[in-house]
């Protein structure tokens, strides 16, 4: 869990019924952020900050939302629920909330005409809390699937995953919104089968950028914004190891990395141990995913 970290929380706004929601990670005072996207369909909003050469090195809170590109609105609720509380970066017109926003396309599962909006990141943010979180098809995993890459008889249901390492006081937390066009664990394609890749990709439903895995770590360590764009790099490549194929122009796939500094300045840790261990709380959280479940019937 996310939670894990002192200081993070967590809430979802999920619409059951239309198979869609939002999930906000509110981050303790003095965190430092930074991200990378590496599918080629991304839906974000204030990304671009998250770049280490960008000014602002603080972040307040991650949303991760279904909808599509109209789920970033959910990140104006959020907006608003920290000004209120005068969380933000200082300005001579007050503190602006450094909010990031990531969303997933899940229009074609539920009812695509409900999208998270202003009002349920909102809901989402005051519902957020430090206690355990619940995972599988809720908040922005609520409309998930995968397998989507090898035809409508492969789809499976995704969701809302986590999990976390720790290697002594250091922990590493991983949360994960799974709409892979990929595959994952024994959806997995076996080598027997890759003569028939071409054939596979040319039966995928759907439209291109109707896919992405939507990622959040949060470390206690104290990293500058350069060591979690590191750790962002190892977070990816604990989705290239669970999903295949992964990374694929259909999908957004974008991982934000934030590190609260917890552990204090006296805590000397190697970005390279973070990164480590991001890897693999990425993999684990993916791989929590039901094997066994049966394939959503096709819409």
């Amino acid at each position: 869990m996310l939670t894990e970290v002192p200081g993070v929380r967590v809430g979802h706004w999920t619409d059951e019924v239309a198979r869609t929601g939002c999930t906000v990670v509110r981050l303790p005072e003095g965190t430092v952020a930074s991200g990378e996207v590496r599918g080629g369909a991304p839906a974000t909003r204030e990304f671009a900050l998250l770049d280490p050469q960008r000014l602002v090195a603080r972040l307040d809170a991650v949303v991760l939302s279904g909808g599509s590109a109209f789920g970033l609105a959910a990140a104006d609720g959020v907006m608003r629920i920290l000004a209120d509380e005068g969380v933000g970066f200082p300005t001579g017109a007050g503190p602006v909330p450094i909010v990031v926003g990531l969303s997933l396309f899940d229009l074609l599962v539920g009812d695509g005409s409900v999208r998270p909006g202003a009002e349920q990141g909102y809901a989402a943010a005051a519902a957020a809390s430090s206690g355990p979180v619940a995972l599988g098809r809720v908040g922005a995993g609520a409309g998930a699937t995968v397998g989507k890459w090898r035809g409508p008889e492969h789809v499976r249901d995704g969701g809302l995953v986590a999990a976390a390492v720790h290697h002594g006081e250091l922990v590493v937390a991983a949360m994960a919104a799974v709409n892979a066009f990929g595959g994952v664990t024994d959806d997995l394609l076996p080598p027997a089968e890759l003569p028939g890749v071409g054939e596979a990709f040319g039966a995928a439903p759907g439209p291109e950028g109707t896919n992405t895995t939507l990622v959040v770590v949060v470390t206690n360590a104290r990293l500058d914004k350069l060591g979690c764009h590191l750790v962002a790099q190892g977070a990816h490549h604990g989705l290239a190891r669970c999903i295949s194929p992964s990374h694929t122009r259909f999908d957004g796939d974008a991982v934000v990395a934030a590190a609260t500094g917890g552990l204090g300045d006296d805590a000397a840790v190697d970005v390279d141990v973070v990164r480590l261990l991001a890897t693999h709380a990425v993999e684990r959280a993916v791989r929590t995913l039901d094997a066994d479940r049966e394939p959503r019937s096709p819409q």
